[in-house]
Formats: structure tokens, sequence, C-alpha cells
């Protein structure tokens, strides 16, 4: 008898389930189905289950492809089922790939290339809420977004556009969606939200239909560097109850949103200054982050820890013999305190950030707008105290949770960056521009 076992955490139930679970199946005589724990779920990062244990193991058992369901508890589980359950095979997406080959000691691991072309109205039918994302790109790299969206449960990632064909095409079978398209208005048909990833002289154009469409967006910032552009999309996103979020995934992070509470509650007393750096190698590799689109980042933070209302900016920006930006100092003097940012597209930045207070500092030490871990301390107390959140991946998957939060709550508006905020942004990139001419 050939013993197969697969895990999954079967939120929603739909067809693409039930696909897996029959081709599983097929792969042996005794199928054994893992479904994951509710703590185990928030342990690793999966987001937004809506499904009860009970339910999700209801609807597998329904199959009736499963001869035994255990419940996946805790992370490395895996191997001891493997050996007390006498496994021939684990079955596992092809999304996974290389993630469990340290498994082959013990059995037989066969990835399932990922059921294409499921008609995605039918999985929305079928889960009730399930929302189909496609991304707009320029080349073949996702950065992890399509990973990313597949640990938020009611999100499907359906589809790819891009102005090359070919490169559609390519990301398509690369990231194994169901569409390419090289026809925008098309595309537009097929989704629900969009994720533009494309080149800031883009991403306006691309940004404004997909919301006169009603369709949600999601775009690399600045989306523009004019004032009235970013006010036209407001506009056009309040008219058509369409959202638009900015991919700048701090802001959307738990232990972002606590160090802000901590800034601005006078724990370390009144903040005198903000300390940061940045670095292109941080990111992925491939991306079409300039020096300003990095620079939006460290000018995000500085704005949300000491607010929009600087009195001036200063800067310098040190360029390659082509042109291209490599290192970049800003800074901001406020009425009562200072920021400092420094940004590199072709060095390595150490990645701190310290606040620091006329009673205290908190420090991120690196990779500060991935932020799950901070320290802060007090002058009056002898030791520093330390805060930690739970954080997976590149934090894009807290971004489509925030989303979807929004959109099931009826809240057509993002209040990650208020429009004083975004106006204060763009100012200050603006400024740099004219200052480096």
């Amino acid at each position: 008898m050939r013993t197969v076992i697969t895990y999954g955490t079967f939120d929603l139930f739909h067809q693409g389930h039930y696909n897996i679970l029959k081709r599983a199946k097929e792969e042996g005589d005794y199928l054994i189905v893992g479904v994951t724990g509710e703590t185990y779920d928030a342990e690793r990062g999966k987001l937004s289950v809506r499904d009860s244990l009970a339910t999700r193991i209801e609807n597998v058992r329904k199959t009736g492809f499963a001869d035994k369901i255990i419940v996946e508890e805790y992370l490395g589980q895996k191997i001891p089922d493997i050996i007390k359950y006498h496994v021939d095979v684990l079955v596992i997406g092809s999304d996974w790939k290389g993630k469990f080959d340290h498994v082959s000691k013990y059995c037989e691991v066969k990835y399932l290339e990922r059921t294409k072309n499921i008609s995605s109205t039918q999985i929305r039918e079928e889960s009730g809420s399930i929302y189909r994302l496609g991304i707009v790109t320029d080349n073949l790299e996702d950065s992890d977004a399509v990973y990313e969206a597949q640990i938020v449960s009611g999100i499907h990632v359906e589809g790819v556009f891009a102005e090359d064909d070919e490169v559609a095409r390519e990301f398509c079978d690369k990231y194994e969606l169901n569409q390419s398209f090289s026809d925008y208005d098309e595309f537009l048909k097929e989704v629900d939200i969009i994720y533009i990833k494309v080149s800031r002289e883009k991403r306006f154009a691309y940004a404004k239909k997909a919301l006169e469409s009603g369709k949600h967006v999601i775009c690399d910032m600045p989306a523009s560097l004019k004032q009235e552009d970013q006010d036209e999309l407001e506009r056009i996103s309040k008219e058509n109850d369409a959202i638009i979020f900015g991919n700048v995934m701090t802001i959307y992070q738990h232990a972002f949103g606590q160090l802000l509470w901590m800034a601005r509650g006078n724990i370390i007393g009144d903040i005198i200054n903000v300390r940061c750096s940045i670095s292109k190698e941080s990111f992925d590799e491939t991306s079409v982050f300039d020096l300003l689109d990095l620079a939006y980042y460290p000018i995000c933070a500085i704005t949300k820890v000491l607010g929009a209302g600087y009195d001036d900016i200063s800067s310098k920006i040190v360029r390659d013999d082509n042109g291209n930006g490599l290192y970049g100092m800003i800074t901001f003097r406020y009425p009562n305190a200072t920021a400092i940012a420094e940004i590199g597209t072709d060095m390595d930045l150490d990645g701190a950030m310290v606040i620091t207070g006329t009673d205290g500092e908190i420090v991120i030490p690196e990779d500060w707008w991935r932020v799950g871990y901070f320290k802060y301390k007090n002058k009056n107390e002898r030791r520093a105290k330390h805060y930690s959140s739970n954080f997976d991946g590149n934090g894009f998957r807290y971004l489509i949770q925030s989303l979807l939060r929004d959109i099931r709550e009826d809240q057509f508006y993002s209040t990650n960056i208020t429009e004083e905020e975004e106006e204060a942004i763009l100012r200050a990139l603006n400024t740099i521009i004219d200052q480096n001419a």
C-alpha cells in the first residue's frame, strides 16, 4: 500500500483545494491530509484565516479523498508524521518547490504544479469572498508578491499584465498564474485588485485607469511626483469607492504602529532627532527603484514620527558618471527637532533607525522598514526594554491583509498615509530634485 500525505489550511474551500486533494489521492492508495491548526497558522504568519478549524476539516472530509485527517499543530511536525504513519510520498504545491527537499531523506517529495485556468468566478462563488489580484509589471520578478499574497486568506493571484506580451507570458508561466495580458482593458476585466510595480513614469496612468474602472490599487511609491496627479488619484478613488494603497509595507506593520505610539506618547520624552538609512541592496536586486523611490521610505517614516510640519530641507545627491544617483543625504529641520536620512543605490548601508528623545531613545538595529523588533530605553530605567512582533516575509502580506479588511468594512479610503502627510512627502521629494538639478 502506497501512503500519501499532504498539508494545507484549506480556508474558504474552493475548486483549487479540491483539485489538489484529488491529485494527491491519485498518487497512492491511502491519503492523509494535515489541516493546519489555528495556533500554527498564526505563528507561521498565515493571515486572515476566516473558517474555523472544524469547518476546514469538515470541508476536506466532504471531498471523500482523505482516508485520515490530522491537525498540523507546530513547525517541524511533518517529519514525525511521515515516520509515524509510514508515509511513502509527501505531496505539496509547486509554490513550495525546494522548501521541502530535506524531507526526501524520509520519503519521496512530489511538488504538484498548480492547476491553472480554474474559473475565478467559480472560485469566488464557491468561497464567497475571494478577491482576484493582478500584477502590472515590466520585468520577470514579482518581488515575492505572488507568494506573499498566497499567505493571506481570501486573495487569489489571477494574472499579469505587461506591455511586452513575451514578458507577460513568461511571468505567467514562471509563477503559474491563470492568465497573461498585454491589453490593459482586458486585464482590468479579470481582476479586483491590481499591484502596480513598474517604473515611476508609468505608475500614474495605470493607477488612474484602474481606479476609474472601480479596481482597488496597490502602487509602488511615489505614484507621481506631481501633487495634482496625487490629488486626482484621491478624487477618482473616492468617486469610485476604490481604495489606493501605497506600497510602503512599513506603515502596515503592527510593530511600526507600536513604535509610533511610543515615540509620540512621550515615553522617551520630546523627540529631538530621527536618523535612518536605507539601501537598494536590501530590496529585490531587479527592482526598478531609483534613489528618489528609495527616498520615499525614510521621508515617509520621518513624516510619521515628527509630522508634516517641517521648516525646511537640505539635501545632497552624489551621482555616477552617467548622472544616476548613488548616494543621498537629506536633512530635515523642524521647530524643535531634526532628522537625517541616508539613501544608497549601490552600497550597503546599515539600515538602522534611531529616534532620540529628551528622556531616551528607540532603536531599530537593522532593516527598519521591515520592523519586527526594536528596543527602547528611558534614562530613568536601568535596562533597555525590547519589543518584538511576529514578522514574516517582506511585509507585503500585511499590506494585503489591511487592504482586504478595509474592503470588507466598506472603508474606501486609506488612513495609513493622510493627505497632509502625502503632500509633505511629495513636497520633500520635489525640493530634493530642485536642490540637486
